[in-house]
């Protein structure tokens, strides 16, 4: 019998916490069930934004329930994957329960279920999440305080100087040079609040009265706190993905090879699942198919050269070899978070082009753009189909971006159609992605 809270069986969780190490017991019953429960196919998933394990739960209940049905014959598996991540608690989920939405205050100011998210992504770290409550909720008039909220959102999410962790957060690198450090907190902290600040009005009210009005600097520092906890997330997603789950991945093959295992992720867990292909140990061809759903890092991390700079490269150049089968891309328009939001987070606070948030899809999109929102970039003979054509027919090999655009296409602001990922669609291009029937 599945789980009560979980829609299919046999289904095992894995957690790792911030530094790659998994939960042993956990482990250890994958490893030893897998091949008993007769697994020959195993789908392993990995959430991105969410805080707490109740709700990586709902979601992977809520993707897994088609595959019975898609796959009557196949012998399945499922695994989801929690690491400490965290999700702002107004940014919306299409399908879930949200009875807090009436109780949240209006930003900026920090409401208590994201308050509570932040203490728990970052232990020893309450005294600094205090004062950036305080600020968000007097929302003080001199630029002082909007640079002191800045230096204070740099403090929570420790930014990593060059050396050994620069891999984790870096997408792209030059020379072995990191090309996306944060430096969004180089520069005036009041200047970026004021264009986050306009981003989100544009998107809450496109066209509208925001044209008429200069936009509140602090509902931008409520921006940049989401962003800046971004920077956290992304390095502790890569970390995860090569210390934690790809010596796993690298474990259940010694111990089954037999065993299919098909990489699914969303979000940040894109590049979670993307990093678990570096940690694979040499040898290991188990990995048939990997399916990013969303992914929020940068659409150039798979590219041997990058457009803009003949000598930088992806950080996971070359990683789609080692899947035994196609890495798929799914992206899609509606994807604000990754659209508007992402690209002017990625770009360099010193790159002083001053585009308008509302016209990036033309020019910061380019340069600092998200796997989630235009797929794989870079990446010679990747093909770009529609979703309806991806489940008739998938290439077998290499990378491939698929527009999910008509399925992926709900969800208010900030982050539009994001995590608009429960489709028997897409649990359809999983199972054609892994030529599992």
């Amino acid at each position: 019998m599945a789980d009560p809270a979980m829609s299919v069986t046999p289904y095992w969780e894995l957690t790792f916490d911030a530094d790659g190490d998994p939960d042993a017991g956990r482990r250890d019953r994958l490893l030893a069930e897998v091949v008993d429960r007769g697994v020959r196919d195993l789908v392993v998933f990995s959430h991105g934004w969410n805080s707490d394990r109740s709700g990586a739960t709902r979601l992977y209940s809520g993707f897994f329930e088609p595959f019975p049905q898609l796959a009557p014959t196949a012998r399945l598996g499922y695994v989801g994957v929690v690491w400490p991540s965290m999700r702002f608690s107004d940014e919306p989920i299409p399908d879930f329960p949200r009875a807090v939405a009436a109780e949240l205050p209006p930003r900026p100011v920090l409401d208590k279920d994201t308050r509570h998210a932040l203490l728990e992504t970052f232990p020893g770290r309450a005294t600094v999440i205090d004062q950036l409550a305080r600020l968000l909720d007097q929302q003080p008039r001199e630029d002082a305080e909007l640079e002191e909220f800045g230096r204070l959102v740099r403090i929570l999410v420790e930014v990593v100087p060059p050396g050994p962790q620069v891999l984790f957060a870096a997408d792209t690198l030059a020379e072995g040079v990191p090309q996306d450090e944060p430096e969004i907190f180089a520069g005036s902290t009041a200047a970026v609040c004021a264009e986050f600040a306009e981003a989100v009005s544009h998107l809450e009210s496109p066209g509208g009265v925001q044209e008429f009005t200069i936009p509140n600097p602090w509902d931008g520092a409520h921006e940049l706190l989401r962003q800046g906890t971004y920077y956290a997330m992304k390095r502790r997603a890569g970390t995860v993905g090569e210390r934690g789950l790809g010596p796993v991945v690298g474990q259940l093959a010694a111990k089954a090879p037999g065993v299919r295992v098909h990489l699914v992720g969303h979000s940040f867990g894109a590049r979670l699942v993307s990093f678990a292909l570096r940690g694979l140990p040499e040898g290991v061809r188990t990995v048939k198919s990997v399916t990013l759903l969303q992914g929020a890092f940068s659409h150039y991390a798979f590219a041997s050269r990058l457009p803009h700079d003949a000598r930088a490269g992806g950080v996971l150049q070359g990683q789609q070899n080692r899947v035994d089968g196609p890495l798929v891309c799914c992206f899609s328009s509606h994807d604000s978070a990754l659209g508007t939001l992402y690209p002017l987070a990625s770009r360099m606070a010193g790159d002083a082009r001053g585009v308008a948030a509302f016209d990036i899809g033309r020019t910061l999109g380019a340069k600092w753009g998200a796997m989630g929102h235009d797929g794989v970039q870079a990446v010679p003979d990747t093909p770009s189909v529609k979703l309806a054509d991806a489940l008739r027919r998938l290439p077998v090999k290499g990378c491939v971006n698929v527009d999910a655009a008509a399925v992926v296409s709900r969800g208010g602001p900030p982050s539009g159609a994001h995590s608009d990922i429960c489709h028997r669609e897409l649990a359809q291009l999983v199972l054609a992605a892994g030529r599992i029937h």
